[in-house]
């Protein structure tokens, strides 16, 4: 999902950027162009963290599953 997020932040600039280049670029023209990659980085690293987080989470959801499993034939066993 945030190959695609991704892919529509950089369409967006680059639409921003054509649009600005329209009537000729100027020094704010350009701060802006950068203020805008700037926070599409800043908008795909928080894309990657929080996938990266749902996917710790979910790995350690599954391995509480197994110990429970695991327990849960101990005691079934009386062992």
């Amino acid at each position: 999902m945030s190959d695609i997020k991704r892919e529509l932040r950089d369409k967006e600039a680059d639409v921003k950027e054509a649009w600005r280049r329209s009537d000729g670029e100027s020094l704010g023209d350009k701060a802006a162009n950068v203020g805008d990659r700037a926070r599409n980085a800043v908008a795909d690293a928080g894309d990657k963290i929080h996938e990266e987080g749902d996917r710790l989470g979910r790995d350690a959801a599954y391995e509480r599953g197994r110990v429970d499993e695991a327990t849960d034939r101990v005691d079934d066993t009386g062992a």
